[in-house]
């Protein structure tokens, strides 16, 4: 059940069930805690939460840049309130981008960070370019453009395999407000290399990438990981492993959860 909280008068909306080990499961771009659906019953024997980040599902906007540290901000306020002392961090994507961020901060709280399709490098000069145009065109074509970006993110094959997953999961990134779109692509373009949140410290660490992932290089991923000291799991479709390699990541899920 949702339930939900404020910050700096914004209504942030969360969810928590279960006991043990606490779990927080955090969505990327244009997704919700609906992405974790398939997830959270094969993690049941922990406590989880998921959180709707800035401008997304449930939670309202704040202003025109969500930046990462901003995104995390919420997110402490909502784990202080839930009284957690110490956690495993999954972020999908952008989720990941916002981990680093707040494990950057918080250290010490953290048991495991898994980067899901995700990195702790920055933007190329290519992509920061690229979001800037995004943001222009959003405004006149919203639709179009997520339509065309969301199904990028999957491999070729997939796009026809999972044809029923890929339009539920559209359906819910058409659901996120273009003030949302905006702040949440200048907040990506605008944040920093966070490599030095993996190397400097000792918790446990998994990067989980794509071969055929159109976002992120997996040879960069694997000098990443080697770099950082992370665990590396690679699947063989595009950026969406949560519904591409969904039994996949299911088990490697568990068993980083349960190494931490």
């Amino acid at each position: 059940m949702q339930k939900s909280i404020t910050f700096k008068n914004a209504n942030i909306s969360f969810s928590d069930q279960g006991k043990g080990t606490a779990v927080v499961l955090i969505h990327g771009f244009l997704e919700n805690s609906t992405m974790w659906k398939n997830i959270i019953p094969e993690l049941s024997k922990n406590r989880i939460i998921t959180i709707d980040l800035l401008g997304h599902g449930k939670t309202d906007c704040l202003g025109y840049v969500h930046s990462m540290e901003l995104f995390a901000k919420a997110i402490n306020v909502v784990l202080k309130h839930l009284k957690i002392r110490k956690y495993i961090l999954i972020g999908h994507s952008l989720g990941g981008y916002v981990a680093l961020a707040f494990a950057e901060k918080n250290p010490e709280k953290i048991k495991g960070l898994c980067l899901l399709n995700s990195t702790s490098y920055e933007d190329s000069e290519e992509l920061k370019i690229r979001r800037i145009r995004a943001n222009k065109m959003v405004q006149n074509n919203f639709e179009n453009l997520v339509q065309m970006s969301f199904s990028n993110l999957f491999g070729k094959q997939s796009r026809t395999t999972f044809k029923d997953e890929i339009k539920a999961a559209l359906q819910e990134a058409l659901k996120t407000p273009i003030q949302g779109y905006i702040a949440g692509q200048e907040g990506m373009r605008l944040r920093p290399n966070r490599n030095n949140v993996l190397t400097e410290n000792n918790f446990k660490k998994l990067i989980v990438l794509g071969e055929k992932d159109p976002v992120l290089d997996v040879e960069t991923g694997k000098i990443e990981a080697k770099k950082t000291n992370s665990e590396l799991v690679i699947f063989p479709n595009g950026h969406m492993s949560h519904i591409e390699n969904k039994d996949e990541l299911i088990a490697a899920l568990k068993a980083f959860v349960k190494k931490c």
